[in-house]
């Protein structure tokens, strides 16, 4: 198949990137170019901002394609965007949406492609959701093919996925567990998350293209294992190597002290503090013998090896260290003043 990425080397599509070019699919990709060091030899690059749609034209010529694949539009004049320039060119347009779009909280923590969406505490996915129904009115209409895929927390070598870190990525968290210091985790760590190590990932979503079942359909693509928070957290400091010390708060405390841009009030009430189980049966009859097959305890030991070899990726976070202290210590005080 003849497939370009928009995108094509983020945490998600570096993986699709890779498993589709050890393939002998004619692979492209359009992105600006950050990253091009990183792109296998086989695969074509158009380097240019995908919103000047009169350069992507000018490179893509009368090129048609297999499927098109989007990984970074995040509005709906971004879907509009690509109708535009796609619409007539492909066999299928794949957009990545997102598994925080489904109703929080849900009338059931079950959680099929049939799941209402709607998410009051989070612009971000509100626009997903948008995105979605744009795009399904366009299939509808006008017969534009699309796929829809809801990812929920991916990860790869280069991050460790944890619920509440600062800006600058979880770093600034092992630095803590390794320094034997309290971190925060929300709620009592007891709700459950799925995590999807993004080359599990990739063989699901690669199976959907091309795939006639696929065409005018959303999926969820995830792993089956779900953990507790306080189970995530553990398999983090066992992979460093240390004590895990656990310091809990309530998700609504924390969004409400913390900065507006760290936007916890999304990531936690939006998404990461409600329990959810994903049901993948719909993938699996459309990709037969798809399974996830990395434990989170095993990527995290290849997170944490790959990090502290590239000691580039260790970026520090001194707010939000000083912050998650005063967050403990503010506590701690409301606790003494309480109890008299």
């Amino acid at each position: 198949m003849k497939i370009l990425i928009i995108g094509g080397t983020g945490t998600i599509s570096s993986a699709i990137t890779r498993q589709l070019a050890a393939s002998d699919h004619d692979l492209w990709l359009l992105n600006r170019g950050t990253r091009k060091s990183e792109v296998p030899a086989s695969v074509k690059q158009v380097i240019c901002d995908i919103d000047d749609e009169t350069e992507v034209l000018r490179q893509i010529g009368n090129e048609q394609f297999d499927a098109v694949c989007e990984f970074i539009g995040f509005l709906p004049s971004q879907v509009e965007r690509d109708i535009r320039l796609f619409k007539g060119r492909t066999r299928q347009y794949v957009y990545i949406s997102s598994a925080s779009a489904y109703n929080k909280p849900a009338a059931s923590h079950f959680i099929t492609e049939g799941t209402a969406l709607a998410n009051p505490y989070w612009e971000y996915s509100r626009n997903k959701i948008a995105c979605e129904e744009l795009l399904m009115h366009e299939y509808r209409d006008n017969g534009f093919p699309v796929t829809i895929i809801r990812p929920s927390h991916t990860y790869c070598e280069r991050g460790v996925p944890v619920s509440v870190h600062g800006p600058k990525g979880s770093w600034q968290v092992l630095k803590r567990m390794m320094e034997g210091k309290p971190v925060l985790v929300h709620g009592d760590g007891s709700s459950l998350w799925t995590l999807t190590w993004n080359e599990d990932f990739a063989r699901g979503f690669i199976g959907l293209l091309g795939n006639p079942k696929a065409i005018g359909e959303a999926f969820q693509i995830m792993s089956d294992e779900q953990l507790t928070w306080n189970q995530v957290y553990q398999c983090v400091a066992n992979a460093l190597g240390v004590e895990f010390h656990p310091y809990y708060v309530s998700s609504e405390f924390l969004a409400a002290t913390s900065p507006k841009e760290w936007d916890f009030t999304g990531n936690l009430l939006g998404d990461k503090a409600v329990t959810v189980v994903f049901d993948c049966t719909k993938l699996k009859r459309a990709v037969p013998g798809f399974q996830a097959t990395v434990r989170f305890d095993e990527g995290v030991r290849r997170c944490v090896a790959y990090l502290k070899e590239h000691p580039e990726l260790q970026t520090e976070d001194p707010e939000f260290d000083v912050w998650c202290d005063r967050v403990i210590a503010a506590q701690e005080q409301a606790k003494k003043s309480l109890n008299g």
